[in-house]
């Protein structure tokens, strides 16, 4: 094992400066990760990226394209042949179909290659000619990216963990009475195995749809081709003494390790260890609608996201000796278009201060961190209400479930985050100032001019902030 994991670093090692030389002597690549948990919006923020930096228009806080630096842009075959494309079309044209919806959300590891053609700035513009830059851009699921934590957890403490935070959850009810029923230390028996793995997804899938955000192994919500495989067949289980060989709880233990290094390893490996750059998308919104406890459950799932993240300069020495680290970092707040614009700085100052751990250890390695309140479709316009002889800020847009028009007031987010987090962090059950309240809307139907991307708020200096200085 000891050999093996040397020998990975070996080859990320040289697999790293290789590329640093093709990117400076050839044409550079950028390797942009886009992650986040359920519902955040993961398949749309790319669509609507891709399709803005083809068509322009709507992009003028890109340096590059302001300055009308940027000549071309198109898509290219990706280079890595063994990972699915990210279906850009398919999405796109569920998004500006005479009927749209939203795309269908991210299950698996995709990836999409969009190639720019830049001037340089200053000086060198009128002595170079325009070079190639590649944009690769990584999509995969934020569940997977929580299993990166179970790396250096035994079988016993993660058992320990997950029964603990369980113990009073309503989801898990069906769960922990199959546990009492459970010899642990009985012989292995595949149907008993299966039972309790099958029983624990579906805690799993209950507690994310109730708005919990730890919510791992994530290929339990996500398996892709690994299901029904023993490698996702199994569950916590107290920890007794003398756990004698064959029998259900040394298998479940075996069958953890077996995830450990066949399914999160290989995905740090393969793909989480290439980025350059990374966008965490969060829906914060539909956390604080859901309550304090959703808020607090989400501030501890991103802390251990951010975790995962090796932050710090990509230098050529620093590849050498160490591999690729993430050199800049986003924590987007999504569908701000839900909130009328006066409360989009409150919306970015919550993200603040549910990243503000994690952000400050990434800059003291040497990363830089931004959070942003953004769109990446607007599905809304704004108007101004009168109620009880107050005015209030709304924003309309067509309901998802019914298809009707309606002007929605969400109420006003606090001016200091405190007014949440404090609450969140002292397990209050609901809010005692305020009731926040989200609607899903559909994609408004869009009419595009030749040139334009579909309209959004704030894409291109998220954009901007990730790769500009690289344009």
């Amino acid at each position: 094992m000891v050999i093996s994991t040397l020998a990975d670093g070996v080859t990320r090692s040289v697999e790293a400066v290789g590329d640093t030389i093709s990117e400076t002597f050839f044409e550079p690549v950028i390797r942009l990760g886009v992650t986040g948990l359920a519902r955040s919006g993961k398949t749309v923020f790319i669509t609507s990226l891709v399709a803005n930096l083809l068509d322009r228009g709507r992009m003028p806080g890109l340096v590059a394209n302001a300055e009308g630096r940027i000549e071309a842009a198109y898509l290219q075959p990706q280079p890595d042949d063994t990972v699915p494309r990210f279906d850009y079309e398919t999405h796109l044209g569920a998004l500006t179909g005479p009927s749209p919806q939203w795309p269908d959300s991210t299950r698996a590891v995709s990836e999409l290659r969009l190639s720019l053609k830049v001037r340089p700035s200053g000086l060198l513009g009128g002595l170079q000619g325009p070079r190639t830059i590649h944009l690769d851009i990584v999509d995969y699921p934020g569940e997977w990216l929580l299993d990166l934590g179970l790396m250096d957890k035994s079988y016993a403490q993660w058992s320990e963990e997950v029964l603990a935070r369980i113990a009073n959850r309503e989801e898990a009810v069906a769960f922990r009475g199959l546990i009492k029923e459970t010899d642990a230390a009985e012989a292995l028996e595949e149907p008993k195995a299966k039972a309790l793995s099958e029983s624990f997804t579906a805690y799993l899938n209950a507690a994310r749809e109730a708005g919990y955000y730890d919510c791992t192994p994530g290929r339990f919500l996500l398996p892709g081709d690994l299901a029904g495989s023993p490698v996702l067949t199994f569950a916590p289980l107290p920890e007794q003494s003398g756990m004698p060989r064959r029998s259900l709880w040394r298998e479940m233990e075996r069958r953890f390790d077996a995830y450990k290094a066949k399914v999160v390893k290989p995905f740090f490996r393969d793909h989480f260890a290439r980025i350059d750059r990374q966008v965490v998308l969060v829906d914060a919104l539909g956390a604080i609608h859901k309550g304090p406890q959703a808020v607090e459950d989400m501030r501890g799932a991103m802390a251990d996201i951010l975790e995962a993240f090796r932050p710090g300069s990509n230098g050529f020495l620093a590849r050498l000796l160490r591999g690729k680290r993430v050199e800049k970092l986003l924590f987007a707040a999504t569908k701000a278009d839900h909130l009328h614009h006066q409360q989009h700085p409150q919306l970015t100052a919550i993200m603040q201060a549910l990243t503000r751990d994690a952000a400050d250890r990434a800059r003291f390695a040497g990363a830089e961190t931004r959070a942003l309140a953004l769109a990446s479709v607007r599905s809304t316009t704004e108007e101004a209400l009168r109620h009880d002889g107050r005015e209030l800020d709304c924003v309309r847009g067509t309901l998802l479930e019914s298809g009707k028009q309606a002007a929605f007031y969400p109420g006003d987010l606090p001016e200091d985050p405190s007014h949440l987090l404090t609450p969140a962090r002292d397990g209050a059950e609901r809010w005692l100032d305020g009731e926040y309240q989200v609607m899903n809307f559909a994609p408004a139907k869009l009419t595009l001019k030749p040139g334009e991307g579909p309209p959004h708020i704030r894409l291109d200096r998220a954009i901007e902030f990730l790769v500009g200085d690289k344009l």
